[in-house]
């Protein structure tokens, strides 16, 4: 029997003008493009928990449009998919009910609104699915696949049972990076995340020689990978990354993550991060103004209360050489007309390496959207194909949304000229040549790895 493991790849922004300003300026549209592009780790581990009894396949569809042709030769799909894709990734399972071969779909989206996928195929997985998979399997082998497969609140993914991925299922020419989980979860609880913290409340920590054996076959693939930590906040336990990171040190890796502002507080930390290859960390700074930053993270307020400390932070993380990618959001409640100036004046002023600005964007599952729905500031309900972090799916509390996308667009034609760049490299640059925390047998050019990142 033959398992067919499909990704929906292709996250394209329906707004034609940033469409068109990211032809002229990749750097706006680079990270979402990276993201898209990288396999789905999740169906790979899926895939390692498959039976060898089972043959596997993995496709990735970046634009049903474009697609020639969908295998029919499965017996069993399984599809994940982001919420800009999700209609697509429909149509997909549609066309294997309609063949008689069963389709699971899971993930956030699948999980946030389990009735809406249960329409257009067999099962949905809700929750983590690697503790769920084998029961499908059991199930379909019998010929019996419930309607839904439900995680018990007791029943989460213990990562110390984490299978190597399926890496070799890859084509190694179609990859410049790969993706490895050394964490599941996050600390902070932000009204608008919508990542892991919807499929586990916890925090989970990934064994370090089970995170070294899976760089090792990647290396056994690709030679010189660059890694992307697929986690929603590294670096939370500062004892356990130290000890990742010296094994890191014997890899001879380049690698990118997600964190939060704390790692700036532990030197040592900062210096196994520099010498184990970090090239960027990327950081969710939200707002420069304490005023929109109010109510962003809903468990202690832990974002507006850390804003003192952005411009102290991004310089320490930066003396190490270790870029700082500096994520904005735009349309909280807090901004009004001036919020685009004040990021604009922030970046200059901070020295930031590297600027991310989206909307805020309400993804289903999330508090913000219950919040937003319940307020009937959601322009239009399921409008899933927005949710693409460069589309507006909500109504704002003190802008229009012409305000929003006019101001959005002046900003990014701004914040991404080849002036503003290069000066941003320039700033950087200059900083480091007199930090003693980056020594010169260290020194290598940024642009350069910064270039391969987004490659």
């Amino acid at each position: 029997m033959k398992i067919g493991f499909i990704a929906m790849s292709g996250v394209r922004a329906h707004n034609d003008e940033l469409t068109k300003l990211g032809l002229t300026l990749p750097g706006f549209v680079e990270r979402n493009k990276i993201i898209a592009s990288m396999p789905s780790l999740s169906l790979l581990t899926l895939a390692a928990l498959t039976p060898d009894k089972f043959e596997v396949e993995y496709r990735e569809i970046a634009d049903l449009k474009t697609c020639p042709s969908l295998p029919a030769d499965y017996d069993l799909v399984a599809i994940s998919s982001f919420s800009a894709q999700i209609f697509e990734a429909y149509r997909v399972a549609d066309f294997y009910r309609a063949r008689g071969i069963p389709s699971i779909l899971g993930g956030l989206h699948a999980s946030s609104v389990p009735e809406e996928a249960k329409e257009h195929c067999t099962s949905v997985v809700i929750g983590e699915g690697e503790p769920m998979w084998p029961n499908v399997l059991a199930d379909f082998e019998r010929g019996g696949l419930k309607p839904f497969y439900v995680q018990s609140p007791r029943g989460g993914f213990d990562l110390r049972e984490a299978p190597l991925p399926r890496f070799d299922l890859l084509d190694p020419d179609q990859y410049n990076r790969i993706t490895v989980q050394t964490s599941r979860g996050c600390p902070h609880k932000c009204a608008f995340c919508a990542s892991s913290i919807l499929l586990t409340p916890h925090y989970k920590l990934k064994p370090v020689p089970k995170v070294i054996e899976e760089i090792r076959a990647i290396k056994a693939i690709w030679p010189r990978p660059f890694i992307e930590f697929a986690d929603d906040n590294s670096f939370v336990n500062h004892a356990h990354y130290k000890a990742l990171l010296r094994e890191l040190l014997k890899e001879d890796l380049r690698w990118f993550t997600e964190t939060d502002l704390n790692v700036a507080k532990d030197d040592e930390l900062l210096g196994l991060m520099r010498d184990s290859g970090c090239q960027q960390i990327l950081i969710g700074l939200e707002s420069p103004r304490k005023v929109s930053l109010d109510g962003v993270e809903l468990n202690a307020n832990w974002k507006l209360r850390q804003q003192d400390r952005y411009m102290e932070a991004i310089a320490k993380i930066q003396s190490y050489g270790i870029t700082v990618n500096g994520c904005f959001i735009l349309g909280l409640d807090g901004d009004t007309t001036g919020v685009f100036d004040d990021v604009l004046q922030f970046v200059r002023d901070s020295g930031l390496y590297e600027v991310q600005v989206t909307f805020l964007t309400a993804f289903p599952g999330t508090p913000l959207y219950r919040r937003l729905k319940s307020e009937g500031r959601i322009i239009r309900d399921q409008a899933w194909e927005l949710c693409t972090l460069f589309d507006i799916n909500f109504r704002p509390k003190n802008l229009s949304i012409e305000e929003l996308q006019k101001g959005f667009l002046r900003l990014v034609k701004t914040l991404y000229s080849a002036e503003e760049t290069q000066e941003r490299r320039r700033r950087f640059k200059r900083r480091l040549k007199t930090s003693s925390n980056f020594p010169r047998r260290r020194r290598f050019d940024h642009s350069e790895a910064v270039a391969s990142m987004a490659a």
